[in-house]
């Protein structure tokens, strides 16, 4: 183990990172731990340029965030064939660590935890920087539970002179979003997607999306759509399935667009829980129904677990009325035979709890009662439809 690292004393190795060891070390010069992340430039020319290209944007990169869910960068340095970034010394454990030794985590907990990842990526992308690699072995618990996103070692600045080269896959295969996968440049939705199976993983005691091999899973993120975290885990609220469908959304526009809107419904979602043990007794189960096949024999399939007010050939007519043209209306009303609902009808389906309290749509609709049940409406109304569809 080396001694010396510029200015600082190298006290112990505390792991390996993304791109070389971590140290545990020592300031002199204002007698404070730091920890310390390295990488090897004894390369072939061409792939230390890239290396240490890369290494210098990511202190660059993380350098500018100052954030309290963020770990914060104070010095970058090189040591003959070794660069490194000096950085604040976390007295806590990986999130990997917690979820190895706890399958599933409380409800209120989970929330909380992502909450706070969801802030510090909120403040990176407003600063135009995707982190590109969030999972549980980036994220540290600190004391009192407090949150911190590190190792931006592959974040995208827009102003980045190191480029990724076109269909150059970078992160981890659990936890890539489906564009990712693809090799298509990606902006802050992907890191939302990332939270989104963290989320799920958090609450179901496993990832949504899970192979044999790598090609396995990338397959299963661009085709596969994952059961409802409460069908594993029965504390799951129906405002948190919904929250996590719309996280693991495949389609962009469909997904939270910002992750300080999906902190809004978070928030509103860990306000509406039971206090303590209330929970787990007052979760709903999910539901199982059945569903005819062409030979009159049945099969059980599960439900999204959303009530049934959201999740009927009705719920998809009342959304076709208020999206889509007349011509539209005309044609699904004729194949499901229902008749086109009125507005009465569909402000009569609104529902008069739990919905809503849809932070997003309450922010957006303010001092306005009659367009904000209509919002909710729209909202849960898509994930009825998209039930419809699925099943």
């Amino acid at each position: 183990m080396i001694s010396q690292l510029g200015r600082y004393e190298v006290i112990s190795e505390l792991g390996q990172g993304a791109m070389g060891v971590v140290y545990k070390a020592q300031d002199p010069l204002i007698d404070r731990e730091v920890a310390i992340k390295t990488i090897n430039l004894s390369l072939a020319l061409e792939e230390r340029e890239e290396y240490e290209a890369r290494f210098y944007q990511e202190a660059k990169a993380a350098g500018r965030l100052g954030h309290p869910n963020i770990v914060t960068i104070y010095d970058v340095g090189r040591t003959g064939d070794i660069a490194y970034i000096a950085m604040e010394y976390l007295h806590g454990r990986e999130l990997r660590d917690v979820l190895n030794e706890n399958k599933t985590l409380p409800v209120a907990q989970v929330l909380d935890i992502i909450s706070q990842v969801a802030q510090g990526l909120a403040y990176a992308h407003e600063h135009e920087i995707v982190h590109r690699d969030v999972k549980p072995s980036n994220v540290m618990i600190v004391r009192d539970g407090h949150v911190k996103i590190t190792d931006f070692g592959i974040a995208r600045m827009a102003s980045a002179a190191v480029r990724t080269q076109t269909g150059m896959v970078l992160g981890s295969p659990k936890y890539m979003s489906p564009e990712q996968v693809l090799g298509k440049v990606t902006d802050q939705r992907s890191d939302i997607f990332s939270l989104g199976v963290m989320l799920y993983e958090m609450l179901a005691g496993q990832v949504p999306f899970i192979g044999e091999n790598v090609n396995a899973i990338m397959y299963q993120t661009l085709n596969a759509i994952p059961a409802p975290p409460s069908n594993a885990n029965p504390a799951v609220p129906e405002m948190l399935n919904y929250i996590v469908a719309k996280a693991l959304a495949k389609d962009l526009d469909a997904r939270y667009q910002s992750a300080g809107e999906l902190v809004n419904d978070l928030r509103a979602c860990r306000e509406a829980l039971p206090s303590g043990a209330d929970v787990a007794k007052t979760a709903k189960r999910p539901t199982t129904l059945t569903r005819a096949t062409g030979d009159d024999d049945s099969k059980p399939v599960i439900a999204l677990g959303l009530s049934s007010s959201f999740d009927s050939n009705e719920a998809t007519m009342r959304l076709a009325a208020m999206t889509a043209s007349k011509e539209e209306v005309e044609e699904l009303s004729k194949t499901l035979r229902i008749e086109r609902p009125s507005l009465a009808d569909i402000h009569k389906a609104a529902p008069k709890s739990g919905a809503s309290y849809l932070a997003r749509d309450r922010a957006e609709a303010p001092g306005n009662s009659g367009g904000f049940m209509l919002l909710v409406i729209v909202v849960l109304i898509v994930v009825g439809l998209l039930s419809a569809l699925i099943f």
